[in-house]
C-alpha cells in the first residue's frame, strides 16, 4: 500500500436504472491534501463521494480506504470506518430543535462515553476554532448562512477525524463569506494535517484551496491531478468549464 494514498477509486461504475452516473472512474486521493472534485450540476459529484463511506456501492469496480475495500465491510466495519470521517453538508444540516452546542456535541454523545464536562470543553474549543466562540446556546434559526456552515464545520471535526468530506461548502454564500470559508478550510487543514475531500462547482474556491482537482462530466472523470495541470489544461471540456463560458462541448441543460 502506498502510504501517500488514503482513498482509491478503481474502475468504479454506478448506474441508476439506465442512467450511468459514474462510468469507469479511477483516481487516488492523497493523504493530508485537499482534493476538490468539480463539474456541472447533476454530473454525479455527490454519488462519487457517497461511495467512500459505503452509502452507495459501485455496480463495478472498488473503493478502498487505506487498502480496505469499502464494499466488503459489514455493518460493524462500516460503523468503524465512518468514525474516521467527518462530513460538512451543503446547508450545514443542523438539527433545528437543538442548540448550537448540542449540534456540535452530537457525534461525541453518539460515539464516545466522554463525561459531559469534557464534551462541553471540546465543543467550546471547536467553535472557537471556526471563529464562533460562545454561541453554544443559540439555535440554528438565529444564525446566518455563513455561521451555519461554520457550525457544521465544527461538528465535522469534533471527533478529530482523519478525513473530512465537504459537500459544496460555499453554496449559497456571498463572495465575502465564501472567501472566509475558503480561508477556514485552508487554515484548519494546515492545523489538523488531515485529508479534505471537497465536491464543488465554485471555480474561484477550487483555484484557491485545492492541491488536486478532478472533473466529472458525463459520468467520466475527464481529468484528475495537480490543480495547475488540470485548471490550465487546453482540453476543450476543461477550458470551457474553468473559463465559465457557454461555448464549448459541455451541453447546457
Amino acid at each position: 500500500m502506498n502510504d501517500a494514498i488514503v482513498i482509491r477509486y478503481a474502475n468504479v461504475t454506478k448506474a441508476f436504472g439506465r442512467h450511468v452516473v459514474l462510468d469507469d472512474v479511477s483516481c487516488a486521493i492523497r493523504r493530508n491534501k485537499i482534493t476538490v472534485i468539480v463539474g456541472p450540476s447533476g454530473v454525479g459529484k455527490s454519488v462519487f463521494i457517497k461511495h467512500v463511506v459505503g452509502l452507495l456501492k459501485p455496480d463495478e469496480g472498488s473503493v478502498t480506504v487505506d487498502g480496505v475495500e469499502v464494499t466488503t465491510l459489514d455493518g460493524r466495519g462500516l460503523y468503524s470506518l465512518r468514525k474516521r470521517f467527518g462530513m460538512m453538508f451543503q446547508d450545514g444540516a443542523l438539527f433545528d430543535s437543538m442548540s448550537v452546542g448540542e449540534n456540535v456535541a452530537f457525534p461525541l454523545v453518539q460515539h464516545t462515553r466522554k463525561p459531559r464536562a469534557e464534551i462541553d470543553r471540546i465543543v467550546a474549543e471547536k467553535l472557537a476554532a471556526v471563529g464562533l466562540p460562545g454561541i453554544e446556546y443559540l439555535f440554528p434559526s438565529e444564525l446566518s448562512g455563513g455561521m451555519r456552515k461554520r457550525v457544521g464545520f465544527a461538528r465535522a471535526i469534533v471527533l478529530e477525524p482523519e478525513i473530512v468530506l465537504f459537500d459544496e461548502p460555499n453554496s449559497g454564500l456571498d463572495p465575502v463569506m465564501a472567501d472566509a470559508i475558503d480561508s477556514l478550510i485552508l487554515r484548519m487543514q494546515r492545523e489538523l494535517g488531515i485529508t479534505f475531500l471537497v465536491i464543488s462547482h465554485d471555480i474561484a474556491s477550487t483555484r484557491r484551496i485545492a492541491d488536486d482537482v478532478g472533473m466529472l462530466y458525463n459520468g467520466r472523470l475527464v481529468a484528475f491531478g495537480p490543480r495547475e495541470k488540470v485548471m490550465e489544461s487546453g482540453d476543450p471540456i476543461l477550458r470551457q468549464f474553468f473559463s465559465r463560458t457557454a461555448e464549448g462541448p459541455i451541453r447546457l441543460v
